[in-house]
């Protein structure tokens, strides 16, 4: 398949569907799931996307040492090109690389000065991100002059379904346009919104996460 026709089918174009646009630059989204259910993987599956459309990705965890993160990359990235019979994979593989940041800090320490930083430094780089992947900053920190890219996070839930914002998240909702949540099922891990942007009314977003592919996929 050509990246052209992968970009436009992918599940990600559902989702943004759904969430009328997507996310978008300037605005901080959060997935809300319980330890173990794929927080993770749904955040490499939108960095991919996102690299997959030429975009520049920064990504930044407290929670896993480099190896752990890249190693992500690959397995989500094989995965979906080997599925997809995507040409030109190795090609493709080597610009994502190049085209992605990682960055990480020891648990409890990464601060927004810290993250400016590492956005600086990646400017710097020339892979100034359209997209920031966040795993492990804690929210009060956050202020919206900190939010100009896009940025996604996650956030634990105690409960295995988040039927609603966890009373972590609460306080600060008003900083976050989009909240979602994991929920485990048989076979996969639906996608569920919670939040979108003002929307009174939220809509299904027919993606779901596969546990066995670390995949997004149509639902």
């Amino acid at each position: 398949m050509e990246r052209r026709f992968l970009n436009a089918r992918s599940p990600l174009r559902l989702l943004e569907k759904g969430l009328h646009g997507g996310l978008g630059a300037g605005n901080l989204g959060v997935v809300i799931a319980g330890h173990g259910v794929g927080k993770t993987s749904f955040l490499v599956g939108v960095a991919v996307d996102e690299l997959l459309r030429e975009g520049r990705v920064l990504h930044v965890s407290c929670s896993h040492p480099v190896n752990h993160v890249r190693a992500h990359y690959d397995t989500v990235y094989d995965e979906l090109a080997q599925s997809k019979h995507l040409e030109d994979l190795g090609v493709i593989h080597g610009e994502i690389d190049r085209h992605r940041s990682i960055r990480v800090y020891p648990p409890n320490t990464l601060t927004p000065a810290k993250l400016r930083d590492a956005v600086k430094l990646a400017r710097e780089a020339d892979t100034a991100p359209s997209l920031i992947v966040l795993e492990g900053l804690d929210l009060a920190q956050l202020t919206r002059a900190d939010v100009e890219e896009e940025i996604w996070l996650e956030a634990t839930s105690d409960k295995e379904r988040a039927v609603a914002v966890p009373a972590g998240v609460r306080p600060f909702e008003d900083l976050i346009s989009v909240i979602l949540a994991l929920e485990p099922g048989e076979e996969v891990v639906k996608l569920r919104t919670i939040k979108d942007h003002a929307n009174p009314d939220v809509s299904d977003l027919h993606v779901s996460l596969d546990p066995r592919t670390l995949l997004l996929v149509r639902s």
